[in-house]
């Protein structure tokens, strides 16, 4: 099954924070079910969707809310898959409330917190790539070349900049 990893966000304003998150997860062939949910106002469908998770072939949940941020707990109170929280930076507190909210989950519900800024959406569709590539060779190989992709980049920018600072 394609698709292994969900993308839950509070609101489908978040939406366009999040789209690379999509874009990375499609680079890596993984096609992702993207859902708008919510913990305060569709606590019941939320609930279900982590219920079901494992059942309906997710690996991973990437979960993104601002505010109280409450969306990436209550996913993983429902469910024992990875469970990855995108705290959003919302006004008005920029998102530090949610990043409160996100990282500072009781002992036994375990979420594993990104960056809250332009970061976090790719970074987390990495780490749900790295999860899956612990089973997934073929992932494992573009994650290696992913790697090196990043790392000629600044190599090449590197020299860029000691051949300007020759000048």
């Amino acid at each position: 099954m394609n698709n292994r990893v969900a993308l839950l966000m509070g609101s489908d304003s978040d939406f366009p924070r999040l789209e690379s998150c999509v874009k990375t997860l499609r680079e890596f062939g993984v096609e992702p079910t993207v859902r708008v949910l919510s913990a305060h106002r569709t606590p019941t469908e939320a609930c279900a969707f982590a219920s079901d998770a494992r059942a309906n072939g997710l690996e991973v949940i990437i979960c993104a809310a601002g505010g109280a941020a409450h969306l990436a707990g209550v996913i993983a109170a429902h469910t024992t898959l990875p469970v990855l929280g995108i705290p959003m930076d919302n006004p008005p507190l920029g998102g530090l409330d949610a990043l409160l909210a996100t990282v500072q989950m009781p002992g036994g519900v375990p979420v594993g917190t990104l960056g809250a800024n332009s970061g976090g959406p790719v970074n987390a569709a990495l780490l749900a790539i790295r999860i899956l590539a612990v089973s997934d060779a073929e992932l494992a190989t573009q994650l290696d070349a992913f790697t090196l992709k990043q790392k000629d980049r600044v190599q090449q920018k590197d020299a860029a900049l000691q051949e300007r600072l020759k000048a």
